[in-house]
């Protein structure tokens, strides 16, 4: 199957006989090149026409005679010439492309009278039944949102609220405590550098875990909701949930497990830098390293893009951590640009929505902390007490409800839309939708 979208023309190559330079009907002899039975007996004594003789060439080996003065004996004209398209039309039969049923049949548009363009695919959902183009995706992901807003908002406003109380809990109780000012001093002894090290990753570290969890839940139950938003189907939150339990775990899983793999591949070319720095020369060991983790990080994003729909593989096919990462790196196979452009740009467009949102509640936030906006510019994080936090929350809470439903929508979406281009899923989402007809009068186009 193509990995590239496209109606292919249906129809057949021209039949014996049909081709260039073959003869037509006008070329077959007709009523008035068979002789009268004046002429069959060698009779011209009436004048009408040449005089011909009795030996005649056999049936379908000549031609009524040519040239001044030739005129062929009167009789019922012609046949006239078969109507524009691929010549005549033969039986018809089942529903479908060509000649048979709609295409080329009488009363349609078709081969038998002119190409009038593919079939409206069916659209029972938030996309329509064929490959689809980037506008088509990210108006699929939003049309989710707006349709079944109660569900998808739902999630993601549950999702995000119980995330945000246990990161502001361990900034406010546990992390508030922690000290990473030895970073911006230069006279900071290398016990004190280490320890502001180790405060500064455990604080990251406790956040980025709990939105891993979170970003893990969000994109098991939207997962559950966009697959049915194409089917037209609404499902509740409920509904949802059931059916993506059985695969939460393995979805953490495998998260972990990509994590730990773009981790480990940067790191091993930092490695020989890192090397370089403790036992030779400082300066070349540090520039080493970053070269080396440029390296890595592109081997890294070049994996990740490979394994980007493994989620909804899993998801929705109920495959194993390692099996969902082999079906997408199938998926991905020769669409790697295709797949990395969509997912960026809706990354992009995700993430600048949920900054305008986040960017004025943490203005505001700081304006009514003890250090003000001002230490909010000077040092980047203002003063981390109840308030600041809480009111900083609130915006981050609604981004989140933006960014959880378009990223988790739009790979979803991708995920379907390489599978119809390559493995024809419409028909199977069009006989799951219960779109009569479908497939006899479209094809997948893939």
């Amino acid at each position: 199957m193509k990995d590239t979208p496209g109606w292919a023309s249906p129809g057949s190559a021209p039949s014996d006989g049909q081709g260039s330079g073959t003869s037509g009907p006008a070329d077959r002899p007709g009523p008035a090149d068979q002789p009268g039975p004046e002429q069959q007996d060698g009779a011209g004594a009436q004048g009408h026409g040449p005089q011909w003789s009795k030996e005649q060439p056999p049936p379908g080996q000549w031609s009524a005679p040519s040239g001044p003065g030739s005129s062929a004996p009167p009789g019922p004209p012609p046949p006239p010439p078969p109507g524009p398209g691929w010549g005549t039309q033969p039986p018809q039969g089942p529903p479908g492309y060509g000649p048979y049923g709609s295409y080329g049949a009488p009363g349609h548009p078709g081969w038998g009278g002119g190409w009038g363009g593919p079939p409206p695919a069916a659209k029972p959902g938030v996309i329509p039944l064929r490959p689809l183009g980037v506008g088509e995706i990210l108006d699929g992901a939003v049309s989710t949102m707006r349709t079944y807003w109660r569900t998808v908002l739902g999630i993601s406003l549950t999702v995000a609220v119980v995330a945000e109380v246990i990161v502001i809990l361990l900034q406010g109780l546990v992390l508030n405590d922690t000290s990473t000012a030895a970073l911006d001093d230069p006279s900071a002894s290398a016990k004190e550098l280490t320890r502001a090290l180790g405060d500064a990753l455990l604080s990251s570290g406790a956040v980025f875990l709990v939105s891993l969890l979170a970003t893990v839940a969000a994109t098991a139950l939207l997962t559950t909701v966009t697959s049915r938003a194409v089917l037209g189907r609404p499902v509740t939150t409920g509904e949802a949930w059931r059916d993506a339990r059985p695969q939460v775990l393995k979805l953490l899983g495998l998260i972990l497990l990509l994590l730990v793999i773009a981790a480990a591949i940067v790191f091993v070319g930092m490695l020989p830098g890192i090397l370089v720095a403790v036992f030779a020369n400082n300066a070349a060991g540090v520039a080493l390293a970053a070269l080396g983790g440029l390296g890595g990080g592109i081997v890294a994003l070049w994996l990740m893009i490979r394994f980007s729909l493994a989620s909804p593989a899993l998801m929705l096919e109920k495959r194993g951590v390692v099996k969902s990462m082999s079906r997408s790196v199938k998926l991905v196979r020769g669409s790697w640009w295709r797949v990395f452009g969509i997912l960026l740009l809706a990354g992009i467009i995700a993430n600048i929505i949920s900054a305008i949102v986040v960017i004025p509640f943490t203005f505001i936030a700081a304006a009514f902390s003890g250090d003000g906006i001002t230490g909010l510019l000077n040092s980047g994080t203002g003063d981390l007490g109840w308030t600041f936090l809480i009111i900083s929350g609130i915006g981050s809470v609604i981004g989140s409800m933006i960014t959880y439903p378009i990223n988790a929508g739009v790979t979803v979406l991708l995920y379907i839309d390489q599978r119809i281009r390559r493995e024809a899923l419409d028909l199977e989402l069009a006989r799951a939708a219960g779109v009569t007809g479908y497939g006899a009068g479209a094809g997948s186009g893939g």
